[in-house]
């Protein structure tokens, strides 16, 4: 098991409703991150890289099973030896369009995947997106991760799911928008430091139609502590971090012992 793990998360810009150029620059900004001495030994991108929020057009741009994704990011990692979870995607299936995260380890074998429970219907995703089922659970390098999108970070029952779970860090894909930077980092705190573990989300930046997106992604570790934040520029932000933090905060302050669920 690898308790230190560096990281590289992808804040990009996305073009609604142009998978080709998306593709085009998750590669380039993959590539990118991969170089240098320090390699990374996981990849996070943001949500619904390859499509944005065209939803209205979201049938024809999804990925038909995520084959497309799937080629890339298995190339991906199996090329640089690195664990990919591979933000989100419209995935079409038989039954629908979902918004799925597609994990990938350094051999390019697909390890988790993960369909967002909760539909924010302030964009009116409910409309055009069929929710998931699952939890959204991984095993990398021998440590057990969650995975959420977005707007399941309002819903504290998941990520405590997940820590219960085994859970040591928790990574959240996103295209979060202004006005809302406090609620981005207040919520994504409250959810390392109530269930003891590492928050690793990935914002977009940019603009779509009339809504710009502020970036801001983070590595937020066990204490509640911002140790890695982004700007609002495209930019690739790296961090290293220490799992065996995550067994001491655990036992300084036993919350999961405590707990008396009976009770509520």
């Amino acid at each position: 098991m690898a308790t230190k793990l560096r990281l590289a998360l992808l804040q990009m810009n996305i073009n609604a409703g142009n998978p080709e150029r998306n593709f085009e620059k998750l590669q380039e900004m993959a590539e990118k991150a991969m170089g240098g001495a320090e390699k990374p030994d996981v990849l996070l991108f943001p949500e619904m890289w390859n499509t944005g929020y065209a939803l209205e057009e979201i049938d024809r741009l999804a990925d038909p099973n995520g084959e497309r994704t799937e080629e890339l990011l298995s190339a991906l990692s199996r090329k640089h030896r690195v664990n990919i979870v591979g933000g989100s995607i419209a995935e079409k299936r038989t039954d629908g369009v979902y918004n799925t995260i597609l994990a990938y380890d350094r051999d390019g074998g697909r390890i988790a995947d993960y369909s967002k429970i909760h539909l924010f219907r302030l964009m009116a995703e409910e409309k055009h997106l069929k929710a998931g089922e699952k939890p959204g659970r991984l095993t990398i390098e021998g440590e057990e991760a969650g995975m959420m999108i977005c707007y399941d970070i309002r819903f504290p029952e998941l990520a405590r799911k997940l820590a219960l779970g085994g859970a040591k860090l928790l990574f959240v894909p996103a295209e979060w928008p202004n006005p809302r930077l406090h609620h981005w980092r207040t919520l994504l705190t409250a959810r390392a430091i109530e269930n003891q573990m590492y928050v690793v989300a990935c914002n977009r930046m940019g603009q779509s139609g009339e809504t710009t997106f502020f970036g801001h992604s983070m590595v937020i570790d066990p204490w509640g502590e911002i140790i890695a934040e982004a700007g609002e520029d495209e930019t690739i932000l790296r961090a290293e971090i220490d799992l065996g933090l995550v067994d001491e905060v655990r036992s300084r302050i036993p919350v999961f012992e405590d707990r008396r669920p009976q009770l509520y």
